[in-house]
């Protein structure tokens, strides 16, 4: 049997490419975390077209914002970072929810999910209980916080999300015990499925 030999530089070449295409950009790693899939420049939003309700961030111009098609590994208690947002017609939300394509009230414990966790939708209306500080709420998933896409008028001019948000109406929020999240900004949660 004849053996093959590769010049070192070659084999190298190839044990590189091999582990690139191993680990894919869109999908978790063995540790649970995902990689960016790549990257958005941000514009300067029109004038007033930016809603800054809860402290939004605006894109701005030249800005590099990473966009990720996965999130972090799901377990009994998922680590994220709950932020505010408004699920009402005007709000920074942008437009409607994904799930059903309405407006929803923020008086009710409702959240995003960043794309990732949100998975096309397939946790459209599902309960997940959101921990933090000892307490809890179990809140229905209407929307995805949307982590491929940004710095457009669809998103409210806003940049992609992070790929490990969970975005909570005031409700949940309150039920959480923080009375003025604007105040906060965001916390670091646990959440699972139920």
């Amino acid at each position: 049997m004849r053996s093959i030999t590769f010049p070192a530089p070659l084999l190298l070449l190839l044990i590189l490419l091999a582990n690139y295409f191993n680990v894919s950009e869109a999908t978790p790693t063995k540790l649970g975390a995902c990689r960016p899939s790549g990257t958005i420049t941000g514009k300067t939003p029109p004038p007033g077209q930016c809603n800054q309700e809860n402290d939004s961030d605006c894109c701005k111009a030249g800005e590099k914002y990473k966009t990720y098609k996965c999130s972090p590994s799901i377990t009994s208690e998922t680590r994220a970072t709950l932020t505010i947002n408004s699920f009402e017609k005007g709000g920074d939300g942008g437009g409607p929810s994904e799930c059903d394509d309405n407006y929803h009230s923020n008086s009710i414990p409702i959240v995003a999910l960043s794309t990732g966790w949100y998975d096309g939708g397939s946790r459209c209306f599902n309960n997940i209980t959101v921990r933090y500080n000892g307490r809890s709420v179990q809140a229905m998933v209407v929307d995805e916080c949307d982590s491929t896409m940004g710095c457009d008028d669809d998103h409210d001019y806003q940049p992609p999300c992070p790929n490990n948000i969970v975005d909570g109406s005031k409700a949940v929020w309150e039920a959480l015990g923080i009375s003025d999240p604007d105040d906060v900004g965001s916390i670091e949660i646990t959440w699972s499925e139920d």
